[in-house]
């Protein structure tokens, strides 16, 4: 089987990926999309977009990558719906394997492989994924429940975050938090306490969501008396972190503890020359479709900039 060698490999498919297809296609860099397993990203199951700018109206997620896709390809990006599985990044050009074992060099590469929500693993929760009340995301999501009443699950200072930014939208937010102590920084502690509207649940986890087609209340359970309670809600928002997904990139691209690749300042450049991450495999902080794509900007422009300094084009 023959090797192919390209400029410009994307390896991903969300926002970021797309973006820097777009704009890698319009800069004749000839780019090679590989989807991942799931096209599109964590957007796939996410039903209504309001906050992306272009859509006066709201967009469903798959709508949207579908738009994003299409775009894309209007440029020449050849899109492959496939995995890369391997990759090895000790000298140049740069190497990766795909699922059906092709190996494929190219001259820059551009991680947009995003991160993964974590979840607790209940039925009910999978049941109300889609547009039933669950949501990984307060900020994409919580205008929809504006003065209800909505769950966070968590005691970092992300899920910290998602209540504060909830009570300013509902009347009652409820915080569960699994041990008698908050994980997140002493300013986000004191925010959340000091916010009449967050009643904080101590050494609680969630035994049930509960409803018919959409999320009405949920069953917890104190694990120190195992005391169940019942309480009416609207919104479940699940904030016990992220997953990214970078585990083929560890040997050769610098991560920090929890698996997020590190850019230079002001850049999307790793510590590899001519690789780039964008979007969520190195955002930690936003997490948001519109900042994912504007990185997924940067690293095309940086990739053919990168390019030209080496004289490949």
């Amino acid at each position: 089987m023959s090797i192919q060698h390209h400029k410009c490999l994307i390896i991903g498919s969300g926002p970021a990926g797309y973006t820097a297809a777009v704009y890698a296609s319009r800069a004749n860099l000839s780019p090679v999309l590989y989807t991942g397993k799931e096209p599109g990203g964590q957007l796939m199951i996410t039903t209504d977009v309001e906050n992306y700018p272009g859509y006066p109206d709201g967009v469903n997620g798959p709508q949207m990558m579908d738009d994003f896709q299409k775009q894309a390809a209007r440029f020449g990006t050849d899109i492959r719906y496939e995995m890369i599985t391997k990759v090895d990044f000790s000298g140049k050009p740069h190497k990766v394997w795909t699922e059906s074992d092709e190996e494929i060099h190219a001259d820059t590469v551009i991680i947009a492989t995003g991160a993964s929500a974590k979840w607790l693993g209940l039925e009910s929760e999978k049941k109300f994924s889609d547009n039933g009340g669950v949501s990984a995301c307060a900020v994409c999501d919580g205008f929809f429940y504006k003065g209800m009443d909505v769950a966070v699950v968590g005691g970092g200072d992300t899920a910290a975050e998602e209540a504060l930014y909830l009570s300013n939208l509902c009347p009652t937010v409820h915080m569960l938090v699994r041990r008698d102590e908050m994980r997140a920084s002493q300013i986000m502690q004191n925010r959340v306490k000091n916010k009449e509207n967050i009643i904080v649940h101590w050494n609680s986890e969630t035994d049930e969501i509960l409803g018919d087609t959409e999320v009405e209340a949920m069953r917890i359970v104190n694990n120190k008396t195992n005391e169940k309670t019942e309480i009416p809600i609207k919104g479940f928002f699940v904030a016990i972190g992220h997953k990214p997904n970078t585990g083929i990139f560890k040997e050769w691209i610098t991560l920090d503890d929890v698996g997020y690749i590190k850019t230079a300042a002001d850049s999307t450049k790793t510590n590899v020359e001519g690789v780039f991450a964008c979007g969520d495999a190195q955002d930690s902080m936003y997490r948001q479709a519109v900042t994912a794509a504007g990185t997924g900007c940067m690293s095309a422009l940086e990739a053919e900039r990168y390019l030209g300094e080496v004289g490949i084009i």
